[in-house]
């Protein structure tokens, strides 16, 4: 079972990546026509899916890994690139392309599903997220250690929801600049939690590194 410290670190990982609060100005618009009773109906909806993303990539992203031959360091720098280039964006107080096109962002509001896609996936549950559990899954010894992931994915889920529905309130209380703050503050853990992920690798891959 992964210790209580692994799945702190994980949690404030996926809270960083996730990152609910960059996601609000999205949510806000995409449902903007919609009653309150409506949009709360979509935040459960985003709020399942996240969950159900997390969790497949907890309980199967090691078998992703093992059907495509790719070991876990060669997948921790490919992981370790990903969250840099999110983290740049991010530190900017600009979405990320990693996170969702602006294709994607005109069609979460001219759709009617737009409650799972874009929304939950990827705006929320997108490529770092995914790359996040199954490199936690990787490093869990066994099938009750990757059960106890499901407590993270537990967590982000309920962060995820608590944001959604209070989102006109949070909104007007941190306005733009607010935001943006949040914003580049997780994007500076972003930072740091890639170049961790890449060093791991490189380590892995070309031992004399250490």
């Amino acid at each position: 079972m992964l210790d209580w410290t692994q799945l702190v670190k994980l949690t404030v990982t996926l809270v960083a990546i996730v990152d609910p609060i960059a996601a609000l100005p999205v949510f806000l618009s995409a449902t903007g026509g919609l009653s309150r009773a409506a949009r709360n109906r979509v935040a459960v909806t985003v709020t399942l899916t996240v969950f159900g993303v997390l969790t497949a990539s907890a309980l199967f992203g090691k078998e992703v890994l093992a059907l495509f031959g790719i070991s876990l360091p060669s997948f921790q720098i490919g992981g370790g690139i990903l969250f840099l280039l999110l983290a740049v964006s991010m530190l900017q107080a600009k979405e990320s392309w990693i996170r969702q096109t602006p294709a994607e962002a005109e069609e979460a509001i001219e759709r009617a599903g737009l409650a799972i896609v874009p929304l939950a996936i990827p705006l929320l549950a997108g490529p770092g997220a995914i790359t996040t559990m199954i490199i936690a899954a990787h490093e869990s010894p066994s099938a009750l250690s990757r059960l106890g992931l499901l407590l993270p994915a537990a967590l982000i889920a309920a962060v995820v929801w608590l944001t959604l529905i209070s989102a006109n309130r949070i909104s007007e209380r941190l306005g733009q600049t607010g935001i943006n703050i949040i914003t580049r503050v997780m994007g500076l853990i972003i930072a740091a939690i890639a170049i961790e992920f890449i060093y791991k690798g490189l380590v892995e891959l070309f031992p004399k590194l250490r």
